[in-house]
C-alpha cells in the first residue's frame, strides 16, 4: 500500500501544472482576479460543488486603512468527495473544505493556488483514498483550467 502511494503522489507530482514545496498547485490566469475569481464560482456550481464563501483580502485590508494587491479566497466542497477523505482520517477536515486563493503577484500575474491532493495525502497519511484524491486532483485541475484560460 505505501508503495501505491508513493507512486500516486508522483504522478500527482508529475501532473500539476505547477508543484511547490509549501504543497500548493499553483496555475496562472490570463484574466484579472475577479474575473478568475467569477469563472471559478460558475465552474463549481456548474458541476455541483457548494460554495460555502468567497472572501475578499484587499477589501478587508481597505477597512484596516492598508493596501493589499487584488486577493480573493473561494471556499468550496461537496460532501460526496470531502466525507470519503475524513472516513480515512478525521484531521483531513482541517483543511475542508477546499479553498482556492486567486491573487495578483508583484508583477501584476494573477494566479489560482489551491492545495494539492498529493499534499493532503501526505499530511493526512490517507493511503486508503487514493482512488478519492485522483479524482480530487482531477477535479481541482480541470476547475483551475476552466477559471484560468482565455
Amino acid at each position: 500500500m505505501r508503495i501505491f502511494l508513493i507512486a500516486m503522489l508522483s504522478i500527482f507530482a508529475l501532473s500539476s501544472p505547477a508543484f511547490a514545496d509549501n504543497g500548493l498547485v499553483s496555475v496562472k490566469s490570463a484574466h484579472d482576479v475577479k474575473e478568475t475569481a467569477d469563472r471559478l464560482e460558475a465552474v463549481l456550481e456548474n458541476k455541483g460543488m457548494n460554495v460555502f464563501a468567497r472572501i475578499d483580502h484587499a477589501a478587508g485590508a481597505v477597512k484596516a486603512e492598508m493596501q493589499l494587491r487584488p486577493t480573493e479566497l473561494v471556499i468550496f466542497g461537496n460532501p460526496k468527495v470531502g466525507t470519503p477523505l475524513m472516513l480515512c482520517d478525521q484531521h483531513a477536515a482541517i483543511d475542508l473544505p477546499q479553498k482556492a486563493l486567486i491573487h495578483e503577484d508583484a508583477q501584476g500575474q494573477v494566479w489560482l493556488s489551491y492545495n494539492s491532493p498529493a499534499y493532503l495525502a501526505e499530511r493526512h497519511q490517507l493511503e486508503e483514498c487514493a482512488a478519492v484524491l485522483m479524482k480530487v486532483e482531477n477535479a481541482l485541475s480541470s476547475f483551475a483550467a476552466a477559471a484560468t484560460q482565455p
